[in-house]
């Protein structure tokens, strides 16, 4: 019996028929939390895309998927996104009547605001490794963390005003762990983590945390193709959060809008979604902004601008804002945006400049674990490929080709 435990424990097995329902009654939770392969009747409530009903539902569910994500529950990590989805969500979200307020409870660990301001701040480490490394580096710390330290809190004792405070700042730190998977290509857990955080900061009443949750449901189905999707993503954050809006939060709604109608090929709605963005970020006052969007400034619009004027077709201008898209702080950011430089002269017909731009962007990318920035680079390859052979690709590729990130390319296909 020790043996078998020893193969469990490594990976190498799982719990039979006999065991498997003995050991989810042990532990009072799924097959799918304990990261078994047989289909129990709890497992579906991992691999349901539903907004959730109540905070209840959420609380309850969101522990689910971290448990079932600590334990590479494989249908889960491989899960496909559910466009009716976000349609519900957008729409529940927008019609929903007040904030519940957290139920209260008689067990459970005393809750303070000292307890959020420790989230807050973990959460905030985590976003830095994040942005620093790519989301494959601590994604799997960051999920540790919030199943093991965070969900008991949820579960506890609080009252209305510190529960207010922990949804939202549980609301911000499952949207973290949301981009994280989005960033790992883990697409459907990503949408799932979207939706929890969507309701806790519904429930928080939160109304621009939950915009910024429905603009990235935005971002991830633009990369996913789902442009239509998208664009009503992206209206529905601005719709929603109208009476509390600020300048910083429409200029990064009206550019997730724009990168959506530039994949549709609609070249004016989208230069019209990009120039709201713009006056919007004019005017912008940093005291009276969320910290959490302090990040979008006039460098990320124009990386966003550089990725619409690409997909439209309109190389110089995509090369223009490429250009003042670089801030220096944000990596994965950069390199974003430095691929679509490269990108943007390989279309203008510039194939020694894209090479050496490229170039930059993998030297800049080594430290980086994300699957959207291979994605990037096989966008590129695809691309090179596509110019025909000559001495300028030949001389890159033998640059490049021991680079981890264009390794992985090769067998990833391009956005």
């Amino acid at each position: 019996m020790k043996r078998r435990i020893a193969s469990w424990e490594n990976g190498h097995s799982t719990p039979d028929e006999f065991y498997g329902p003995l050991l989810c009654a042990a532990f009072d939770t799924s097959s799918a939390e304990l990261g078994l392969s047989h289909g129990e009747s709890g497992d579906a409530a991992v691999l349901d895309a539903a907004y959730p009903a109540s905070p209840d539902d959420a609380i309850r569910t969101v522990g689910q998927l971290w448990r079932a994500d600590l334990n590479q529950y494989d249908p889960l990590l491989t899960a496909e996104p559910s466009e009716p989805a976000w349609n519900e969500a957008s729409l529940r979200w927008l019609v929903a009547p007040e904030p519940a307020i957290p139920r209260p409870r008689a067990d459970g660990v005393r809750v303070g605001l000292g307890d959020v301001t420790a989230i807050k701040t973990t959460a905030d480490m985590f976003a830095q490794l994040d942005d620093q490394f790519g989301g494959d580096h601590a994604r799997h710390a960051v999920i540790q963390y919030l199943s093991n330290d965070v969900f008991p809190l949820l579960r506890g004792r609080y009252s209305d005003q510190v529960g207010r405070a922990l949804y939202s700042t549980v609301a911000e730190a499952t949207l973290l762990a949301g981009w994280m998977s989005y960033d790992s290509c883990h697409h459907g857990l990503a949408q799932r983590y979207f939706l929890q955080a969507l309701r806790l900061a519904q429930d928080a009443n939160d109304r621009r945390l939950a915009g910024s949750i429905l603009s990235a449901m935005s971002h991830q189905a633009t990369f996913l193709g789902r442009y239509t999707q998208a664009a009503t993503l992206a209206r529905a954050a601005l719709m929603g959060i109208s009476p509390v809006a600020t300048p910083t939060l429409r200029a990064q709604f009206h550019a997730m809008e724009a990168r959506a109608l530039a994949r549709t090929g609609d070249v004016s709605a989208c230069e019209a979604a990009l120039s709201a963005a713009t006056n919007a970020l004019e005017s912008r006052n940093s005291h009276d902004e969320p910290e959490w969007i302090s990040y979008f400034d006039e460098a990320e619009l124009a990386a966003e601008a550089a990725h619409c004027f690409r997909d439209v077709n309109s190389a110089r201008r995509a090369v223009a804002h490429a250009e003042n898209a670089m801030s220096g702080s944000h990596v994965r950011s950069d390199f974003f945006a430095t691929m679509v430089l490269a990108d943007a002269h390989l279309r203008a017909g510039e194939t020694e400049e894209a090479c050496r731009v490229a170039l930059d962007a993998l030297d800049l990318g080594e430290q980086l674990k994300s699957a959207r920035c291979v994605s990037y680079l096989a966008e590129f390859r695809q691309n090179l490929a596509a110019t025909g052979e000559n001495a300028v690709s030949r001389s890159f590729t033998e640059q490049v080709q021991e680079h981890r990130l264009w390794v992985a390319s090769e067998t990833q296909p391009g956005i």
